[in-house]
């Protein structure tokens, strides 16, 4: 199951949260352009990057680094 990555085009955040990833030992995603309008640019505005695991909906926002990317992928706690 791959990961999304939404993120725009020149952004320098996103880069980031893509070394984060790589960090993280994560090399099973799928980067999504979410442009400046439609769908994908209402639902993440300003929000990008995003890392969305499409099997559970959850979605991690910016800031993380690759610890934080570690703690997503395990899942919840509780």
């Amino acid at each position: 199951m791959a990961l999304h990555l939404y993120r725009r085009e020149s952004c320098s955040l996103c880069d980031l949260a893509e070394a984060a990833l790589q960090g993280a030992g994560v090399a099973d995603y799928v980067a999504v352009e979410i442009g400046w309008t439609g769908e994908l640019a209402e639902r993440y505005g300003w929000r990008v990057p995003v890392l969305r695991e499409p099997a559970s909906g959850r979605e991690l926002d910016w800031p993380f680094d690759a610890w934080g990317v570690r703690a997503f992928l395990a899942g919840p706690r509780g």
